[in-house]
């Protein structure tokens, strides 16, 4: 009989020990996908944020750059395609161009001494630029979430459990081809 008990005691205790660790282990995970959560709503908010100066910074130069009309449309096109309920990597994508068509913006609009001037288009063009730099250091946020995410369900014994639970990998905000190539600014010796 105490061998029978001593038996019962072990499988309660390798029970109990097994409970913790998978309730450690979901709540850990669960904690992460919170925070993966919070660090996109932080990059929706700014990216939000600059949706809503884009119109104003765009009215502010349409009729001096009359004919520099393909920027200004890049930039009112991207801005149009703006959609929170997209999947984030499409997003993510969507606000990389809209950087892109954002420097293009403010290069043509170095341009054009009459607007650097302007007080209204150096106030937009400094809080949109402030708005790039906060959504660039959001994204890298969002980005160390998502590796630690993506690490602890790779990990024993969250791996066991991940597909119990749907806990699937997550996309990174990542560079694309085209934006890895070093540009040519022109400065070889003669």
């Amino acid at each position: 009989m105490p061998m029978l008990a001593a038996a019962v005691f072990a499988l309660i205790v390798l029970i109990a020990i097994v409970g913790f660790i998978g309730f450690a282990t979901y709540n850990d995970v669960i904690a992460l996908i919170q925070r993966v959560d919070k660090a996109w709503a932080n990059i929706d908010v700014a990216l939000k944020q600059r949706h809503d100066m884009l119109p104003n910074l765009v009215a502010a130069v349409r009729d001096v750059m009359s004919f520099e009309q393909t920027v200004l449309e890049d930039v009112t096109r991207l801005r149009n395609a703006y959609d929170p309920d997209r999947p984030i990597p499409e997003q993510g994508e969507l606000s990389s161009e809209t950087s892109r068509a954002i420097r293009s913006l403010f290069a043509v609009v170095e341009n054009y001494p009459t607007l650097r001037s302007e007080a209204n288009v150096l106030s937009l063009q400094a809080e949109i630029e402030r708005l790039e730099g906060m959504i660039a250091d959001r994204r890298e946020l969002y980005n160390d979430q998502v590796y630690r995410y993506n690490t602890r369900i790779a990990q024993v014994p969250a791996v066991l459990y991940a597909g119990w639970f749907g806990w699937v990998r997550r996309d990174s905000f990542a560079a694309r081809d085209e934006d890895r190539v070093r540009p040519d600014v022109g400065l070889r010796p003669a």
